[in-house]
């Protein structure tokens, strides 16, 4: 490990000291270990849990079976959420205490307030290669993505009343609503506002099917479903449970292109949006090489807090954002409500830490995520399915879902045998109907008899090989118990 000039006060650096001994007990015991990262990232957060506790002695070779330790846990569900960096929670905790104050207020600890909000605007500006006027605060995910589709629908009316084509936003007629276009693989805070709308015959939507052989969506494809009518593509950059990195650039490009014949024909701009939660913190994400007109920053997804942000290109005057909510003037009227201090000055630490330090954490968890799938190979030979393996395809550096093959072997079924990991089937937001195969995993065309079996494993910036060659003795043993072996 580098010896680098630790910030964060003494719990950062003893994680610090921590990660320095773990890795000089690890060097003769676990074989050539992944690219160091300057500091230990995360596992204060998730060893202070007494579910957790355990992975320490795992770490320093001080291991007897999984059966004698079966409290000892190991957490690969990074997709899912992340904990936060000890620099993360220093900067929240800060701002509690000296920046209580409200923003939009004149005495110190407002102005500290506002001060902190603006530096948070930054750093998320900075970690997308954007302008900090361009970010838009909000609760999540869930609310930015639907922000961007209210923005559009509202958008689309405006301009046919513009045009003299006054019509009820309800109207069942084909042509007078806006029509989007995505596709079959979105997260559900994208596939179900776009449901109800159509349901409520206030949109029209195209779900673009990804391809069976690459687990994109095509471009061709996504070309040929523009109308007239359509306002919007929204295409995810990097799928939840595959890891599939879509080619939103491409798309990008190509929608600029036909704006311009549309706009010789007077039809109005297409827009894109790409919802960037599973790419942040894990690969460079900018704005530019993307071409983007929206962008979904989701904080928990990158060690930091439960908040999130929209980018919105030249808000309000190149690109169109309608609010969904009415009060006071917060976020230039578009997402009004008193700011949530603490929580975005842990989402600008949080941004700091990637724009920093981004490289570094890829090429640790694709070393770690390789790994990770030559033990699951070694171990269970042709019995092993890599469903987010797709020849020639990008993907998320710490994503893999795998199936083992077997008659009782569903995935969540080997989950709840298991008594070391700590994983999920597929998305969190379908946890609830956990024995049905993924209907993303089905889209790319993996059989059913194999997405049933799916497990998503997603690794983290602190995730060993030791914690690797721990889930896979469990995997092992839990399948052997399913299958009647021991």
């Amino acid at each position: 490990m580098t010896n680098q000039p630790v910030r964060g006060g003494g719990r950062a650096r003893a994680a610090h000291r921590l990660a320095k001994a773990r890795s000089a007990a690890n060097a003769d015991t676990r074989g050539p270990e992944a690219p160091p990262i300057q500091r230990l990232r995360g596992a204060q957060a998730w060893g202070d849990l007494p579910a957790i506790r355990g992975m320490d002695a795992a770490r320093n070779g001080a291991l007897g079976s999984v059966e004698s330790l079966p409290d000892r846990k190991v957490y690969m569900d990074y997709n899912a959420t992340t904990p936060l960096e000890p620099e993360v929670i220093q900067a929240v905790t800060e701002a509690m205490k000296e920046a209580w104050g409200n923003p939009s207020s004149s005495y110190v600890s407002g102005r500290k307030a506002k001060d902190i909000i603006n530096a948070a605007r930054a750093s998320l500006a900075k970690m997308i290669g954007g302008k900090p006027q361009d970010i838009i605060f909000t609760s999540g995910g869930t609310e930015s993505n639907n922000l961007v589709i209210h923005s559009m629908v509202r958008c689309f009316h405006e301009q046919q009343t513009l045009k003299g084509n006054m019509v009820d936003q309800h109207s069942p007629e084909e042509g007078t609503r806006p029509h989007f276009i995505t596709c079959t693989v979105e997260h559900d805070s994208i596939r179900l506002p776009l449901e109800h709308l159509v349901e409520n015959q206030m949109a029209e939507v195209t779900f673009v099917p990804v391809s069976k052989v690459n687990g994109q969506a095509e471009v061709e494809d996504i070309l040929a479903a523009v109308r007239p009518t359509t306002c919007l593509v929204t295409i995810m950059l990097a799928n939840n449970e595959t890891g599939v990195i879509m080619p939103v650039s491409k798309i990008s490009r190509h929608i600029k292109a036909l704006n311009q014949i549309r706009a010789a024909s007077g039809l109005p701009r297409v827009l894109v949006h790409t919802d960037a939660a599973q790419a942040l913190g894990k690969r460079r994400v900018d704005v530019e090489d993307l071409g983007v007109d929206f962008l979904t920053i989701v904080g928990h997804k990158f060690y930091g807090p439960r908040i999130g942000a929209l980018y919105v290109r030249g808000v309000g005057k190149l690109t169109p954002l309608y609010p969904m909510l009415f009060g006071g003037g917060q976020e230039r009227n578009f997402r009004p409500g008193t700011e949530n201090t603490p929580m975005i000055a842990g989402l600008g630490k949080a941004a700091d830490l990637v724009s920093e330090n981004c490289e570094t954490y890829e090429a640790h968890m694709r070393d770690i995520r390789d790994y990770l799938e030559e033990r699951l190979e070694a171990e269970f030979g042709k019995r092993i399915h890599l469903n987010s393996r797709f020849p020639g395809v990008e993907r998320l550096p710490n994503t893999c879902n795998f199936s083992i093959q077997g008659s009782q072997l569903q995935g969540y079924t080997v989950l709840a045998q298991c008594r070391t990991l700590l994983a999920s089937v597929g998305a969190s937001c379908h946890s609830d109907h956990e024995d049905r195969p993924s209907p993303v995993l089905l889209s790319c065309g993996i059989p059913v008899d194999v997405a049933r079996n799916a497990v998503r494993l997603s690794v983290g910036r602190s995730t060993t090989r030791a914690d690797v060659d721990l889930i896979v003795q469990d995997l092992k043993q839990a399948v052997a118990q399913l299958e009647g072996r021991l």
